[in-house]
């Protein structure tokens, strides 16, 4: 019987210490694993960040900036983030809300008033929230082959007076680009700054981004870039960056590093209230509107039950875990970002190359991770000890 207590005494002593915590032997596996699939994938080059409550625990780069150089990627390489960057137009959306900029149920057509439907009943039903919570109703990437034709938006935005939602907006789900970006022309409007200096000021700032930037000068600007790859013929091939998406700023015009990145998802830990506080924080993960197709995904199907869209970023159910997740993919570029608000722990995964390899790299690092934790959590309440509501050390 002494031998039982001093066991158990022992086990709840190591639980102590070791529940809950992501240990170096699965940083190392997921490096490990990373380097080793983009290398048999012949991936130009790539970097990733791992955070950990309030700190970046790993961040590495891997391969070249441009295929026949030398120039290494790092964590400090900027790259297009592509749909990323709606989570920043999520995030400072929630910043401006709060400040009293604009509510989030007012008509977009009180700030845009020549917007309009084809059926002109629906434009007072479409709010604020609809934009970014990719709910207007209309069907989806409405217009987005205009956008990769080269059009300026205001030669795009009178053809929406030429179809209808496919349901009242609110109540249906369809990813836009073009729409979810009128969120900037009222953020000017009510703030009576552009966009980037928003950014800049609410967000990369405070938050020490130290490479983070918006649109095309920005990109050219930085010298340790990234440039974009498309494979053609087995080979991968370098291509110029066009400006085109980069006009519609809060869909996809950012540009960061893994590390600018790490320091985005610790604010989304919870660890920065001074920029995003707890309410907003809920605010912009808040389920919206269900998203069927994302449970068809390859590779993410195998683990996924239920997925939402809130409002510039993603709600998946990943087996017994919620993960806040979006991705971006512009011509060359991939990028994923996710994080566990439980678990307190988070990835950022950049690619310099148009290759689904990012979510075989994801969902290895969710699905392991995730595995391992509960694992931890089990033995320790067979041990006796009592499991913390959030992340960090179990009670024995």
């Amino acid at each position: 019987m002494l031998f039982k207590a001093i066991l158990f005494v022992g086990v709840c002593s190591l639980f102590s210490v070791q529940a809950r915590e992501v240990s170096p032997a699965q940083i190392a596996d997921f490096k490990q694993h990373f380097e080793t699939v983009l290398a048999e994938q012949q991936i130009p080059g790539a970097a990733y960040a791992i955070v950990y409550k309030d700190k970046i625990i790993s961040a590495s780069g891997f391969g070249v900036r441009e295929v026949g150089s030398t120039a290494p990627v790092d964590a400090y390489t900027v790259f297009r983030i592509a749909s990323v960057s709606k989570t920043f137009a999520g995030g400072l959306a929630s910043i401006l809300a709060s400040q009293g900029h604009f509510r989030w149920d007012e008509p977009v057509t009180r700030y845009l008033p020549d917007f309009s439907f084809k059926t002109r009943s629906y434009n007072n039903k479409l709010k604020i929230e609809h934009l970014l919570a990719q709910s207007t109703g209309v069907i989806a990437n409405a217009y987005d082959n205009l956008i990769e034709a080269n059009l300026q938006p205001d030669r795009i935005l009178p053809q929406f007076q030429k179809l209808d939602p496919l349901c009242n907006p609110g109540q249906c789900y369809g990813y836009q680009n073009v729409l979810f970006s009128l969120i900037e022309p009222i953020m000017q409007q009510t703030t009576s700054q552009d966009y980037t200096s928003l950014l800049q000021q609410n967000i990369f700032a405070p938050l020490k981004m130290p490479t983070a930037s918006v649109g095309l000068e920005g990109f050219l600007n930085t010298e340790n870039r990234a440039i974009p790859h498309v494979k053609a013929r087995g080979q991968w091939h370098s291509r110029t960056v066009n400006e085109s998406y980069y006009r519609f700023a809060p869909a996809a015009g950012v540009n960061a590093s893994a590390i600018d990145l790490g320091y985005w998802l610790i604010a989304q830990l919870g660890y920065n209230p001074d920029v995003l506080n707890e309410d907003q924080l809920k605010q912009i993960t808040s389920k919206r509107v269900r998203t069927v197709r994302d449970l068809r995904r390859r590779l993410w199907r195998e683990h996924i039950t239920d997925a939402h869209y809130a409002l510039g970023w993603r709600v998946y159910q990943f087996g017994q875990e919620q993960l806040v997740y979006h991705g971006g993919w512009v011509q060359g570029f991939r990028a994923e970002l996710a994080y566990s608000k439980e678990r307190e722990l988070g990835l950022v995964i950049l690619l310099n190359a148009e290759s689904n390899v990012v979510a075989e790299l994801s969902t290895y690092f969710w699905s392991t991770m995730f595995t391992a934790m509960q694992a931890q959590d089990k033995a320790a309440l067979l041990a006796g000890c009592k499991l913390p509501v959030t992340s960090g050390s179990s009670d024995c």
